[in-house]
C-alpha cells in the first residue's frame, strides 16, 4: 500500500473531455441509431412512425390508456401526444372513450385496424435489436438489460422498480 497523498482528480474540461468514452454519449447514439432504423421499418411496412408505431405497442399490451400515460412514458407535453392521438384517430387506428366513472378521463382504445398493426410492432423491434446485437452471447444480452435496469433504477424513476424485477427473457 502507498502512503502516497491521493490527488483530486483533474476537472473536467473541454480540453480533456472525450466525448467518445462518454456513456451518455453512447447510449443516446445506441437510442438514436435504433429510434432511426425501427422508423425505416415502421414507415416502410406499416405507414406510419416509430412513435405512433410505439404509442399503439403501450396500448395494446396496457402500459398506457390515456394520453397522459403517454406523455409521462415518453417525456413528452401532452399538446404533442393529443395531435399525435388525432392523426391515429383519423386514420381509424384508436378510438378515444370517455369514462362513465369520471368523464374528465378519456382512455385509449386500439380499433380492430389498430390492434392488427399493433400486433407487428413486435417483431419490428425485435428485428431491430436481433441487428443492433450481432454477435453477442444470451449472457452478454442479459448482463446488458441488467445494467440498463440498474441505471434506471438509479434514477430514482418509478418505473424503474418494476424493471429491476423485470422476466429476464426477450431480446
Amino acid at each position: 500500500m502507498s502512503n502516497a497523498p491521493k490527488t483530486a482528480p483533474a476537472a473536467i474540461t473541454l480540453d480533456n473531455y472525450v466525448l467518445s468514452e462518454s456513456v451518455g454519449y453512447l447510449i443516446s447514439r445506441v437510442r438514436s441509431t435504433m429510434w432511426n432504423m425501427v422508423t425505416q421499418h415502421t414507415t416502410s411496412e406499416l405507414g406510419i412512425t416509430n412513435t405512433q408505431a410505439s404509442i399503439m405497442f403501450m396500448l395494446a399490451v396496457g402500459k398506457c390508456a390515456t394520453a397522459a400515460d403517454i406523455a409521462r412514458e415518453y417525456g413528452i407535453d401532452a399538446s404533442a401526444v393529443t395531435r399525435l392521438i388525432d392523426r391515429l384517430e383519423k386514420r381509424g387506428l384508436l378510438s378515444r372513450l370517455r369514462s362513465e366513472a369520471d368523464r374528465r378521463v378519456v382512455r385509449l382504445a386500439l380499433t380492430e385496424d389498430g390492434r392488427a398493426m399493433a400486433e407487428k410492432v413486435p417483431a419490428i423491434f425485435t428485428s431491430v435489436l436481433d441487428k443492433l446485437l450481432t454477435g453477442f452471447s444470451p449472457e452478454e444480452v442479459g448482463f446488458l438489460k441488467n445494467m440498463l435496469r440498474r441505471i434506471l433504477a438509479n434514477s430514482c424513476d418509478p418505473s424503474a422498480a418494476l424493471l429491476a424485477g423485470a422476466d429476464k427473457s426477450g431480446t
